[in-house]
């Protein structure tokens, strides 16, 4: 039998923190439109991936994907830095 991996979320963010040994935060904005008014609203989820060699620095781009629980809050992984910060 062929048992496919389930396929994993990816989101791509800001990093916004890199004071952590081996991890990171990363900051995903969402525009979305309030259902009764009709405006656009800025929504940040932030979330904490793991950085295996803590080449990561604030302000860069990154795409991370969804992985095992690696602690109590982390269980996305960094998967490439789109864009370094300027």
């Amino acid at each position: 039998m062929n048992i496919d991996r389930n396929l994993r979320k990816e989101r791509i963010g800001i990093v916004t923190s890199n004071k952590m040994k081996k991890s990171i935060i990363i900051s995903e904005v969402k525009r979305t439109k309030h259902p009764m008014y009709g405006k656009y609203v800025l929504k940040t989820k932030k979330y904490t991936a793991h950085d295996e060699e803590n080449k990561c620095n604030v302000g860069d781009t990154v795409k991370i994907m969804e992985t095992r629980p690696l602690s109590k809050t982390k269980n996305w992984r960094l998967v490439e830095i789109i864009e370094r910060a300027k």
